[in-house]
């Protein structure tokens, strides 16, 4: 599928990672002090970069299936993806909160973290990658052992 990209589809992922992080290191949210700050209920600043981020997508996912009928880079057609709201959406989203609770951290701000200068988010980086890949491992183990066939010698 990679090859139906638009030449221009990575350089502008690229460039998307780079207003991200730049967003996040200036508005403060790269920093886990802040945003351990907004857990406690003493900084909600992270509600108004949440709120922008989500009218700026709203707007973008509104308005583009409307001028165009297939993404620009991809040559997608647009459509929803949903995905059912069941016990493993609230079992992982506990996960992560407590994850996010503990290092005071997500994924995309531990990595603007670090062109911020701080190398201790190292630690919670390695943790998310361990993370994944033992959640990965057990998932494909999980599932691999439930379509065994049952008496298969």
């Amino acid at each position: 599928m990679s090859e139906d990209r638009h030449p221009l589809f990575m350089p502008l992922i690229f460039v998307g990672g780079l207003i991200f992080g730049f967003g996040l290191g200036f508005s403060h949210m790269a920093q886990p002090e802040v945003v351990l700050n907004f857990l406690q209920f003493q900084d909600f600043g992270l509600v108004f970069v949440m709120f922008g981020a989500a009218i700026v997508s709203g707007i973008a996912f509104a308005v583009m299936p409307r001028l165009f009928d297939r993404a620009p880079l991809t040559g997608n057609t647009y459509g929803r993806r949903l995905k059912p709201f069941d016990r493993n959406v609230l079992i992982g989203g506990a996960i992560f909160g407590v994850g996010w609770g503990l290092s005071g951290i997500c994924p995309g701000a531990a990595y603007a973290s670090l062109g911020i200068g701080n190398v201790t988010i190292l630690w919670a980086l390695a943790g998310m990658f361990v993370g994944a890949y033992l959640q990965g491992y057990w998932r494909s183990h999980r599932t691999g052992s439930e379509t065994a066939p049952a008496g298969a010698d």
